[in-house]
Parts: C-alpha cells; structure tokens; sequence
C-alpha cells in the first residue's frame, strides 16, 4: 500500500489530485495524508495547549468532507483519507512525521492548494525537498471527469488517460 502526502489549504480543488493519483497508480491500495503545516509557537501558553487544540479543524469545511467521503466511494482502492496537522519547522520534526505515519511519497506541490490559512502556516516545499521523500508528479494527459459530492454538488475534476 502507497500512502500519498498532499500539502493543503483544505481547499475543495485540492481534491482533484486524488482521482488524478488512483489513476496514475492503477489498482494499487492508496491511502491518502492532507496536510497542513504550521511554525511552533514560541509563547509557553500555546505551547502547553497545543494537544487540546481544535481550531484549524473549523478550517476543513464539511464541503470538502463530503467530498473526501464520495472519492471514496467512488475509487475502492483508496484505504484511507485523513486530514492532519504538523506543528513544527524543523526536518526532524517533517520526519518524524513521515515515519510515523508510514507516507512513502508527497504530491508534488505544483499539483497542491497548499496557500496559508492563518499567519502561522508555512510553506512546505522546502522540507519536502530536504526529506529526500519521492515526490509523485502527475502526468499531464488529462480528460475531465465529475466526482460526485454528496452535498448536491459536482467537482470537475481532470483525471488521467492512460
């Protein structure tokens, strides 16, 4: 199984990757990371509430929710889509993070919605870069093709021929 980073902005086009991926990956079981990722504060105080923190969550809009819960539907070889946030700007923090989560290759940002949410957010090609991770580059050839989102409404999404 292939587990597939995408940095993002939550952002409703970052979906269009996904059936772009699947097809490009054939039949192979997928799981996918959206990913934002912020600097680490220096106050003590948001430091020590970190683990209770939820207000990025209210960034990931049900819209895009919804549309995570269709593409799965919709491709059965996606295992999983999970929606995460990394604190830190370190490499060894990016690592760590890698690792842990057992991602074996990172979107290629030129096809990712990875735009700032709050004055925290940071860009992560560079750490991408450095991690020496293999990035997944789509191939241009592409058609349109709808995914359906079960909140009464249509993404178009360019998809592969292959």
């Amino acid at each position: 199984m292939q587990t597939v980073l995408i940095p993002t902005d939550f952002n409703i086009e970052a979906l269009k990757a996904i059936p772009l991926v699947c097809k490009q990956m054939n039949e192979e079981k997928l799981s996918f990371i959206f990913i934002h990722m912020f600097k680490l504060s220096d106050s003590v105080t948001d430091l020590l509430m970190l683990s209770r923190r939820s207000r990025e969550y209210e960034q990931v809009s049900d819209e895009f929710y919804n549309g995570c819960t269709a593409l799965k539907q919709q491709y059965p070889q996606i295992a999983a889509i999970k929606v995460e946030f990394l604190y830190g700007s370190t490499l060894s923090m990016f690592k760590n993070f890698l690792e842990d989560n057992d991602v074996s290759q990172v979107l290629d940002v030129k096809h990712c919605y990875a735009g700032k949410i709050n004055k925290s957010s940071i860009d992560p090609a560079v750490l991408i870069q450095k991690s020496g991770l293999p990035v997944l580059s789509l191939k241009p050839n592409a058609a349109a093709v709808t995914v359906n989102v079960p909140a009464a409404e249509q993404v178009m999404v360019e998809a592969l021929i292959v």
